[in-house]
């Protein structure tokens, strides 16, 4: 994926069941209200499942990644769909095999509410 600063990506994704489920299995995330439906049938997503939208920039470009920060404003539940808009603020050569790149990102539910944002940066090897 060929990448410059200032580049914006968009995607979006709608989280379900299955999702928390097997994102449960897998972290041993077992907090209640991940497994314990709310009164409308839904699951709280669980913060790092949410995560996995802005990192999806970075495996899409082979980012080996240095650090990673996020803020959470309010629960994602299954069946919302989060809208993920990713910034590149930094991609420049850092020597003759390395790319240096920085992102912040923002992801808002189908509502507009802001859900998540933060940043993340690392080395692409190539």
């Amino acid at each position: 994926m060929p990448l410059k600063a200032g580049d914006m990506i968009t995607f979006e994704r709608t989280f379900t069941k299955r999702d928390v489920e097997l994102f449960t299995e897998i972290s041993g995330d077992e907090g209640i209200h991940h497994i314990t439906p709310d009164e409308q049938g839904r699951l709280v997503v669980q913060g790092l499942l949410t995560a996995t939208l802005p990192t999806k920039v970075g495996g899409d470009a082979n980012v080996l990644a240095r650090t990673m920060n996020f803020e959470f404003f309010r629960p994602v539940f299954t069946g919302d769909t989060i809208i993920c808009e990713v910034t590149i603020d930094k991609y420049e050569e850092q020597d003759h095999n390395r790319m240096a790149i920085a992102a912040s990102f923002l992801c808002t539910n189908q509502n507009e509410k802001h859900v998540l944002r933060g940043n993340f940066a690392g080395v692409i090897l190539s």
